[in-house]
């Protein structure tokens, strides 16, 4: 298509401009198994309109994908979602959320690609499916913190039992969140950086 020179270009919305004080942005991942609410969060804290990928779910997922407990589930993430918080005048986090239908995950690789850390989120209802999320983190050696995310109808358990069932060493945060709320969701983010801080070594 041609343009006339009347045309207008217009680049990112003003509101979606990086603050002029940020000196640093650091990439964060949003993981978890399928319909933990990883779009959930990222749209609730950021502070610009997220980027999605939903798609709706057809046919073609039927048994391939396991929704079981999250039957009602009608789109699913098939490459990522994104979105931006400034945590400070100076510190902004972008942040990534993964698929999280095992057939996307070959996407996760890079996302992970220089990520500082990850948030995972986990629905007590179907804990299986945090094991192999938390598995993969383990291996390629990212940071994270565990993010029991609320939902109406899931069981309530004791973190300390949490911890044990997903076998957590004891210096990794787990926390209960509310992925539907701002505040929750940046409280989420606020326990990674401070994770992040108290692993980084102290300099003379």
């Amino acid at each position: 298509m041609d343009f006339k020179s009347s045309d207008t270009i217009t680049g990112p919305r003003s509101e979606d401009a990086l603050p002029d004080t940020a000196t640093a942005a650091v990439k964060v991942v949003i993981v978890g198994g399928f319909g933990v609410g990883k779009t959930t969060m990222v749209g609730s804290v950021s502070e610009i309109r997220p980027l999605t990928t939903e798609e709706t779910m057809t046919q073609a997922g039927v048994g391939v994908d396991d929704n079981r407990g999250v039957e009602s589930k009608t789109a699913t993430t098939v490459a990522m979602d994104f979105g931006r918080i400034s945590i400070t005048d100076q510190l902004v986090l972008y942040l990534f959320g993964t698929p999280g239908q095992e057939r996307f995950w070959f996407l996760w690789n890079g996302l992970f690609e220089g990520a500082l850390g990850a948030v995972v989120l986990v629905d007590t209802r179907r804990l299986e499916v945090s094991f192999d999320v938390i598995g993969r983190l383990e291996e390629r050696g990212v940071p994270f913190v565990v993010a029991i995310n609320s939902f109406p109808e899931a069981p309530r358990h004791n973190l300390d039992d949490l911890r044990r069932a997903l076998d957590l060493p004891d210096h990794v945060p787990i926390f209960d969140c509310d992925a539907r709320y701002r505040e929750s969701s940046r409280d989420a983010l606020m326990t990674l950086m401070r994770y992040l801080h108290e692993m980084t070594p102290a300099t003379a």
